[in-house]
């Protein structure tokens, strides 16, 4: 049977926590908490991200949290709590699941993804 993202949505959702831009909005700059931004380079150079985040594209995800890959970045390692985003929340839910499954616990996806983040007034850092 084939599947559709729908699918691959539901499944991740049902298994993931999700974090609201309200509660999210505590959480920046504390020292326990990493935000990972999976939206590729373009959307960030055009929009600017949340300040401090990690950048891990959703395509490079699994090269980035593996320590063996040549890719691995430590930050993944660390016992943190990680936020992922992308820009509406699909593909933040997909990452975070994938991470959960790769062994990180502390995982969720922030609702509603950059644009809730920047529709809240969150802190936008651009380069």
């Amino acid at each position: 049977m084939r599947k559709s993202f729908k699918d691959y949505l539901a499944e991740a959702n049902a298994s993931i926590r999700t974090c609201s831009v309200q509660d999210a909005l505590v959480l920046v700059g504390q020292a326990s908490t990493v935000f990972v931004d999976v939206r590729d380079g373009t959307e960030i150079a055009s929009e600017g991200a949340i300040p401090g985040a990690v950048h891990a594209s959703r395509g490079l995800l699994e090269f980035k949290i593996d320590p063996e890959s040549p890719m691995h970045d430590p930050v993944f390692a660390a016992k943190k709590r990680f936020i992922f985003y992308c820009g509406t929340g699909g593909r933040s839910a997909l990452a975070a699941h994938r991470a959960q499954e790769m062994g990180i616990s502390q995982v969720s996806s922030m609702a509603g993804g950059f644009r809730a983040w920047v529709a809240a007034g969150g802190p936008v850092s651009k380069a």
